[in-house]
């Protein structure tokens, strides 16, 4: 028995040793990242900026931890296209940097206009008269778009290319709804508002397919043309090559007798390019900096002058972060709170100006309004200017419309001005496949309408008071654009009926004002508020990593996204329509302002 504890004690005090010391590891690592965190890089002469086209582009970056890095994540955490563009930037002004590498080319965008502005920021970089390479393995057709800027495109040998086009099929989920014994009930305004056929129709509108034709083929012709300028061929025999052949099956001298690429490599070759273009020796070192190093890069611009406030409002539109986290998580624009940051930019003297820049498809109608009616107080202290990202449209297309001027990058999606409300009926599911009735006492006949929504047979009366609430909420709509732009409620509903414009068409119907960057619309924001000297201060602030680790009532979490992720994995394809059930059943705000699914290109 004393050797029995004499054992056990041992056995206790050696646990309580190895977590002590890895407590102890633990802290003097946290301590070590911190301070590699805060601490800025000074570039070396000679060095190399290393793009890593992997993982996805979004409008800011979210979530990323210095664990990323162990989990081999690398800088994919931290890919957001303005801290991409700002290294850009960087790398142009500082006389060290010599070029940019894009290595790999498997990058996901948000929307295409999102992998146009990497492009444009690229294209500005080569202004300076440096050097950009890209390397790849494979190429996806939004990242060889972004690559073709580059002064030389390789490719790994045995590697591939896909250029194909644009488009694709989505699904439509009214069969395996059919057969649960569930059926979407809508009320809608806008014959082009096509976000609610997914659930109730078993293919695509006419209405839709022609709006998708126009954008897509916009775009499409956009990339071509750009593509075309820096290959030095026909936009013809691009798009002929794009139609007559799989180019993801082609053989290597294929894609170099297209001029797609410049030359086949293997890894070491492309290393022993950067060291020609660098003067290096066989044995040199090559200094490379990553999106982590340039973030910590000190800028050499001053923040001289007046104040410009650059707003970013990206995501979903939503009445509070928890129906964000039931749709899929992800960044969101909170109603309620985005309103308040914009009263208190109002009231703040040293902002001159706002830059409202929106990457919406938009969501909740009543969210939309509460952020539009403190954009107006804001314009009326000072100016305000919107910069339209990937998309703003419907909810994102109502945010923006109050401003003094609005921007859209050329690829821009845009308008969808039109609303609708989608409930499922459960009741051949509930009542008549699993046999569970409802009876009660009410003593109105619609004390009870959310259940007798959900669950009941007979909703037609109740489902044209909905319809009268959602032609009341268009008609808001069309008065709200017609009042932003000096429009019509007429002219507004001729170019509505939720209809998306690809921004080039916008610009000629005058949803939007000009095309152009976010640093166009900053500049037209101190032109308004005539300031000659200034410099911006971008909102909301973005926490340090350490807030990834809480909530927030403004942004899913980092730990909500892995959770998501884990829940996506366990239920594979039903994960998609049970969430938008579960979301539809939940979401307390039955109008929805909100575009078409993603057009998320790769």
């Amino acid at each position: 028995m004393k050797q029995f504890f004499k054992m056990t004690l041992a056995t206790i005090c050696g646990i309580a040793i190895f977590i002590t010391l890895m407590g102890l590891f633990f802290v003097i690592s946290l301590v070590g990242m911190i301070a590699s965190d805060s601490a800025s890089t000074k570039v070396k002469d000679n060095s190399v900026f290393v793009i890593k086209l992997d993982g996805t582009i979004s409008e800011r970056a979210e979530g990323g931890t210095p664990f990323d890095a162990l989990m081999g994540m690398g800088d994919m955490s931290a890919m957001g296209l303005d801290d991409l563009i700002a290294c850009i930037r960087k790398a142009k002004d500082e006389e060290d940097v010599k070029g940019i590498y894009l290595e790999g080319g498997t990058t996901s965008f948000d929307a295409p206009a999102t992998a146009q502005q990497l492009r444009d920021a690229l294209k500005d970089f080569k202004k300076s008269g440096k050097w950009i390479v890209a390397y790849a393995d494979q190429y996806m057709q939004a990242s060889y778009y972004v690559a073709t800027i580059a002064d030389n495109i390789y490719l790994n040998d045995h590697g591939m290319i896909d250029f194909k086009g644009l488009g694709g099929k989505g699904e439509y989920m009214k069969g395996l709804y059919d057969k649960l014994g569930i059926k979407y009930q809508v009320a809608k305004v806008g014959k082009y508002k096509s976000y609610v056929e997914s659930n109730t129709q078993t293919g695509m509108s006419e209405y839709d397919r022609e709006q998708r034709s126009v954008f897509y083929n916009g775009i499409w012709n956009y990339w071509l043309k750009e593509i075309a300028e820096s290959r030095k061929v026909k936009v013809e025999d691009l798009n002929q090559l794009a139609n007559d052949s799989i180019m993801a099956f082609a053989l290597d001298q294929d894609y170099v007798k297209a001029k797609l690429i410049d030359k086949v490599m293997f890894p070491e070759d492309i290393k022993a390019e950067i060291k020609n273009r660098l003067k290096l020796d066989k044995d040199d070192d090559i200094n490379q900096l990553s999106l982590s190093d340039m973030l910590n890069v000190k800028s050499k611009k001053k923040n001289d002058g007046e104040k410009i406030a650059v707003y970013y409002a990206y995501g979903n539109i939503v009445d509070n972060e928890a129906l964000n986290l039931l749709n899929g998580g992800g960044h969101s624009i909170v109603g309620k709170s985005t309103a308040e940051d914009l009263r208190k930019l109002a009231d703040d003297e040293d902002v001159k100006a706002v830059v409202f820049r929106v990457n919406s498809g938009g969501g909740s109608a009543v969210a939309s309004e509460q952020i539009r009616h403190a954009l107006k107080l804001v314009k009326a202290k000072k100016p305000v200017v919107v910069s339209m990202g990937g998309m703003a449209a419907s909810g994102g297309y109502w945010i923006s419309s109050p401003a003094n001027y609005i921007f859209a990058e050329p690829t821009t999606l845009t308008g969808s001005i039109g609303i609708f409300g989608l409930i499922p009926n459960l009741s051949g599911l509930v009542t008549d496949k699993l046999g569970v009735t409802f009876d009660g006492v009410t003593t109105n006949k619609f004390t009870d309408y959310e259940t007798d929504l959900v669950l009941g047979k007979d909703n037609a009366e109740i489902m044209k008071h909905m319809q009268t609430y959602i032609d009341h909420g268009y008609q808001q709509f069309l008065n709200i654009v017609s009042e932003g732009r000096g429009m019509k409620p007429e002219q507004v509903d001729s170019i509505g009926q939720g209809r998306v414009w690809l921004a080039s068409d916008a610009l000629k119907i005058k949803l939007v004002d000009k095309l152009g960057s976010l640093d166009d619309a900053v500049k037209k924001a101190a032109e308004l508020a005539k300031v000659d000297e200034y410099h911006t201060a971008t909102y909301p602030g973005k926490g340090s990593w350490l807030d990834s680790f809480l909530p927030k009532e403004n942004k899913g979490t980092y730990l909500d996204s892995r959770l998501q992720a884990e829940i996506k994995a366990l239920l594979g394809d039903l994960y998609e329509p049970l969430m938008e059930i579960r979301n539809d059943l939940q979401n307390n705000s039955r109008i929805q302002a909100r575009m078409l699914e993603d057009v998320r290109v790769k």
